[in-house]
């Protein structure tokens, strides 16, 4: 780098210095994201990131002179619009998640890149009969009239993830007040101990999660209840079926014991009043 000017090599060197001291790095898209957004999440994120903006060159060349971390120059794949530098100490999914509550949606832009599906949902729209028809139509969108105003007769995607929103969708979308753009830090990957992570696989559904984690603790209950697998958790479960099946057989033989007479005397009555019925059998009253 000896042709380059030393602003720029203090920039590498402050880089590779701020990797060197921060073990996790991520790497976010900062592509329409107002200063006064920027400004708050930084304010959010004070003492828990640090995030450093600068040339995409110079980050790749920081990245190169970072062997020792494993899997760094992988990250340059992950550089996308106007990328920008974070570096944590936090765990990865924690900061997704931070960065995630932060983001706002927004309307879209004609040339915008969807970040995901967009769906316009089945329903009445605010648009009295006319050219709108001919407008959702030419969008792929069937329509028919409900109430004297137009409605949307099935969810219909207009647009894939990934995908160039056109300006005429742009347009309706913003009429329809469908706002699919999110403003804020897009994070496209994190590195830690070697292993990246993209935001697909740092985007958890927790309430899900924890439904998922409830019943597959459920089913390793049942699993070791079923199979007698003696542990702290299952000690009180398997004791107690073991009484209950201990005590049935001993209904069922006649075994009389403190906890089976009350049973066993109550199964002989039940016994006695079905013969009686079944034979038609007369009983007399017992005399005063």
């Amino acid at each position: 780098m000896a042709h380059v000017s030393q602003q720029k090599k203090d920039i590498v060197k402050k880089i590779v210095k701020t990797a060197k001291d921060q073990p996790i790095i991520g790497v976010v898209n900062m592509a329409n994201l107002p200063a006064k957004q920027l400004q708050n999440m930084r304010e959010t994120l004070r003492g828990k990131v640090t995030i450093f903006m600068t040339k995409r060159r110079l980050i790749a060349v920081a990245f190169d002179e970072l062997k020792d971390k494993k899997n760094i120059s992988e990250l340059k794949g992950y550089l996308k619009g106007q990328p920008a530098l974070i570096f944590t100490k936090d765990n990865p999914f924690s900061l997704f998640r931070i960065l995630k509550k932060n983001k706002s949606s927004a309307p879209a832009k004609a040339g915008s890149i969807a970040p995901h599906d967009i769906i316009i949902p089945a329903g009445k729209t605010p648009f009295a009969p006319g050219p709108v028809i001919g407008e959702l139509g030419s969008l792929g969108v069937k329509t028919s009239v409900d109430g004297g105003k137009i409605a949307v007769v099935k969810d219909t995607t207009v647009c894939q993830e990934g995908k160039a929103i056109s300006p005429k969708l742009a347009e309706m979308l913003t009429r329809l007040s469908i706002f699919p753009m999110e403003v804020g830090l897009d994070l496209t990957a994190i590195l830690e101990d070697g292993v990246i992570y993209t935001k697909k696989v740092l985007d958890v559904d927790e309430d899900r999660f924890a439904a998922d984690l409830t019943q597959a603790a459920t089913w390793s209950i049942n699993l070791a209840v079923d199979i007698a697998f003696p542990s702290k958790d299952t000690m009180d479960l398997l004791v107690a079926k073991a009484f209950r099946e201990t005590k049935a057989v001993g209904v069922e033989a006649g075994f009389m014991t403190s906890e089976t007479t009350d049973e066993i005397l109550g199964k002989a009555e039940r016994e006695m009043l079905s013969v009686k019925e079944a034979g038609n059998i007369e009983v007399p009253e017992k005399a005063q």
